[in-house]
């Protein structure tokens, strides 16, 4: 026997009356009257004497009720004092992340976690993928979100569905500000600001195809913030994720999405077989169950 159909008997019984019972439960009448059927048949009992305005119970029903009552009672004390055993939970869980789109997803999560386990704090570490991930390797980090491409082949992993465009930031008074596109020819002779990833760089040197061997390649950063500051001053043009250029005012600085594109994925990663404490176990779960 469901608990739910439980709390459906103690409805009526308590109403009188399936249809006022069937609103309280925001249930149809029709569902409401077959679940009371089929307990009764599953039962081999009678449970209710039906009559043409309210509904008695029988003396079945009262013992039902009796016991229904105590049971239903026991579980809610029982999950009541285990969400304030959750609400006990404290600690800090050390997250890395680059700039990107993806953060929201991280935001999101934490969200939903704190309202479960609001004494658990945060540390949000920005870096690459690969200072990152060496961070994870020496335990100073529980979980980190890369963004692809990355070797993840020594970490347990949830790769995000919804993936994020490369885009070339410049100066909203910038003659390119005027495409709605960028091609790898509108940017051959002009100079550029890359990312100092290898593996970034080596996508995007690709996508340049024959103009690779000309490229103006000025400036390499670790981080795009410091790189769209040189953008700002007309230094240079920053190609990176479009999560960057959500970071400012489209006054300042504003991107433009690479033809063809360059889709980058992101993944939240943890490594295979580290002892975590038992905040970081939990938000790891939090992760699995919500992605």
């Amino acid at each position: 026997m469901e608990t739910r159909v439980l709390r459906y008997f103690l409805a009526v019984a308590r109403e009188e009356n399936i249809s006022r019972a069937a609103e309280v439960l925001h249930i149809t009448q029709p569902t409401l009257s077959r679940q009371l059927s089929q307990m009764e048949e599953e039962l081999g009992v009678i449970l209710f004497e039906r009559g043409t305005r309210r509904i008695r119970l029988t003396d079945a029903g009262v013992l039902l009720r009796r016991r229904a009552e105590e049971i239903i009672g026991l579980i809610d004390k029982t999950e009541k004092e285990l969400a304030e055993q959750e609400a006990l939970i404290d600690g800090r869980v050390t997250i890395g992340c680059g700039e990107t789109r993806s953060v929201n997803v991280l935001a999101d999560l934490i969200e939903t976690f704190s309202q479960k386990y609001p004494n658990v704090t945060f540390d949000l570490v920005t870096g690459t993928a690969d200072v990152l991930k060496e961070q994870m390797d020496r335990g100073l980090m529980d979980v980190a979100l890369l963004l692809e491409p990355v070797d993840v082949g020594k970490y347990e992993f949830v790769r995000l569905k919804e993936g994020e465009r490369q885009q070339v930031l410049m100066r909203p008074d910038d003659p390119l500000a005027q495409k709605e596109v960028v091609h790898p020819e509108d940017l051959k002779d002009l100079p550029l600001i890359l990312p100092r990833r290898q593996d970034v760089q080596n996508e995007i040197t690709n996508w340049f195809g024959a103009y690779y061997q000309k490229l103006n390649i000025r400036f390499t950063c670790n981080m795009p913030t410091n790189g769209a500051k040189m953008v700002r001053k007309g230094l240079g043009y920053l190609i990176t994720v479009q999560g960057v250029s959500e970071l400012w005012k489209e006054e300042e600085i504003v991107g433009r999405f690479l033809d063809p594109p360059i889709i980058c994925r992101s993944v939240f990663t943890w490594k295979r077989e580290q002892p975590f404490s038992l905040a970081a176990t939990k938000f790891i779960n939090h992760i699995r169950e919500n992605l």
